[in-house]
């Protein structure tokens, strides 16, 4: 029976199945992966490691104290605390604080709601995510290493990056806005952009101290975050009651076009497609004995009401954010803050021209309008909040590329070179349009790369979806009925909302040319195909064996041995 499994195997997964044979995870009803069958492979993995390629957990794996209150526990739950926090700071980064900004200088207090259930439809899919981890003990990328194929894994591979690399080019611009507002133009955007890649490799030295330290860091710029926009929401004094009707009364009577868009940006900037990858590599790196189930849903429980805190401290402190910009620039002129500024002696006043036009939010006018308004202090604090916002998020962007690269390729880089290899490539663009262009130009890309990491979306959703739901993956803790449903649907409103957004981008800023067009369609279809294609796997793991009777996909399935529950015949114990 053997022989007749692995000879629908291809030479590659050959090489990527252990010479043992599997040994059944008591976690699962069935096997997900065999355990402990390589020396030196990390648990529950074919990847091999060594001291000089160890990712931050490899060596150093947080004990979980027992307890014996089996119901809840404070001391365990501060145990699994710290890979939600680290999670959310991809909710907090500068990309995420300028459509807050920019949400309420467009509709006031009116799309708070959306912020909400956004971060709760971010929080479904971070279950998934932590889930995946939890219980198989493999991040997204090395389950994906393992199930697809080798083309669409590469294809996979180069939108993460892509998701990375915009996501990184974010808080390089914001970093670089927030040290040309602290040193008042003292130092130049192209200098701020270039001093993002040596406080990187600064910020990555405090891991050599240990994980825990590592992880208060994290907590530590949050409360940075926290402590400075909170103290802009009390200065300005927003209007208690429209907040919470903005939080709880859906609608958006009387927005604009404006608005509108700007609704659908706020679901963009929040769900990040890469930290799905982060948050299920983040989990591995508490100790969970996966041979007893209670322990793998007792851990699920932890990241569970973990995760839940930390996305409820980033709203918060997203609502503090939305709430300024609502009281102070919804409905206002550039002129308005232009004679503010001149009356204040700002040096930043130039910003804002002389007209009637109604202000076109983003950082750097953000922090040069509250300085106008409530004093010089606050434009300094804003940009101190910026700055902790750009530092943590791309040590965990840098984190997330690290992760991508060893599961997908199963290649690791010492961390200085993957950092020299995403840091080069966000910078160079920035760099020249921070050089040759004004800072108008370069808050102008966080639009571009808003779009473009909306299209990364289904390249995270649809494989975690699947992975999740699968029983030869999941076992006892793959997903039920109504969460495939939730998920498929929560997924398909979200990639609706992203295509919508990415398209009226292109629609204003084509111009008609043909060309452009053109490879607008050719990138579509590609695209599109793409997405199609994993969603067969994603119908297969749901049980459905309709594909299979598609020719190219029943190929792969044949050839690969997926056992998304495709195969009752074959045995539990077989692997890929």
């Amino acid at each position: 029976m053997s022989g007749q499994i692995n000879s629908g195997v291809s030479e590659e997964d050959q090489r990527r199945t252990p010479e043992e044979s599997p040994t059944q995870s008591p976690s699962l009803s069935s096997p997900a992966f065999p355990t402990h069958t390589v020396s030196g492979a990390t648990e529950n993995s074919y990847l091999t490691s060594s001291g000089e390629f160890e990712t931050y957990f490899d060596n150093e794996r947080i004990h979980i104290p027992e307890s014996e209150n089996k119901l809840f526990s404070f001391r365990k739950l501060w145990a699994f605390t710290g890979p939600g926090f680290l999670m959310s700071i991809a909710y907090l980064d500068p990309g995420n604080i300028e459509s807050d900004l920019q949400s309420g200088a467009a509709a006031s207090y009116k799309l708070l709601w959306v912020l909400m259930w956004a971060t709760l439809l971010g929080l479904v899919m971070q279950r998934l995510s932590a889930r995946l981890g939890t219980v198989t003990g493999l991040h997204l990328a090395e389950v994906c290493y393992r199930y697809y194929p080798k083309v669409p894994r590469l294809l996979l591979w180069i939108m993460v990056e892509i998701a990375i690399i915009g996501s990184d080019m974010q808080e390089v611009i914001g970093t670089s806005i927030a040290l040309y507002l602290l040193s008042n133009k003292a130092i130049p955007l192209w200098g701020g952009v270039l001093l993002t890649v040596a406080d990187t490799f600064t910020f990555l030295s405090l891991d050599r101290y240990g994980l825990r330290k590592l992880e208060a860091f994290f907590g530590f710029l949050i409360t940075v975050m926290a402590i400075t926009f909170g103290y802009q929401y009390g200065v300005s004094k927003p209007d208690q009651v429209e907040v919470l009707k903005g939080l709880f009364i859906p609608g958006c009577s009387g927005c604009d076009n404006r608005a509108l868009l700007q609704a659908v940006g706020i679901v963009g900037a929040v769900i990040m497609p890469h930290n799905l990858y982060l948050h299920s590599a983040l989990v591995k790196s508490r100790e969970v004995d996966r041979t007893k189930k209670e322990e793998v849903r007792e851990a699920n429980k932890y990241f569970f009401v973990e995760a839940c805190i930390a996305l409820l401290t980033s709203f918060i402190i997203n609502v503090f954010v939305v709430s300024v910009f609502a009281k102070g620039l919804f409905g206002v002129t550039n002129h308005e803050v232009h004679e503010r500024c001149v009356s204040m002696n700002n040096t930043h006043s130039d910003v804002f021209q002389d007209n009637d036009e109604l202000v076109d939010a983003d950082l750097y006018k953000a922090g040069v309008f509250l300085g106008c308004t409530y004093g010089i202090t606050c434009m300094y604090i804003w940009a101190v909040g910026i700055l902790a916002a750009g530092q943590s998020s791309t040590m965990t962007g840098t984190y997330v590329g690290q992760f991508a690269m060893e599961g997908f390729l199963n290649l690791r880089w010492k961390r200085w070179q993957r950092v020299l290899l995403t840091r080069t490539i966000a910078i160079t663009p920035t760099f020249f349009i921070a050089f040759y262009q004004d800072i108008n130009d370069l808050t102008g890309m966080n639009d571009l790369l808003n779009a473009v990491m909306s299209l990364q979306l289904p390249f995270a959703l649809i494989p975690t979806i699947t992975f999740t739901s699968a029983h030869k993956v999941m076992g006892d803790f793959r997903n039920g009925i109504f969460t495939k449903v939730l998920a498929s649907l929560l997924s398909l409103v979200i990639i609706a909302i992203n295509l919508w957004f990415v398209i009226n981008f292109l629609n204003t800023t084509l111009n008609g040319q043909w060309w452009a067009y053109l490879l607008v369609v050719c990138c579509g279809v590609f695209y599109f195909s793409l997405i199609i294609y994993l969603t067969f796997f994603l119908v297969a793991a749901f049980g459905i064996n309709l594909c299979c009777n598609i020719p190219i996909i029943s190929k792969h399935l044949e050839q690969t041995a997926y056992f998304l529950d495709l195969k009752e015949g074959m045995p539990e114990a077989a692997t890929m």
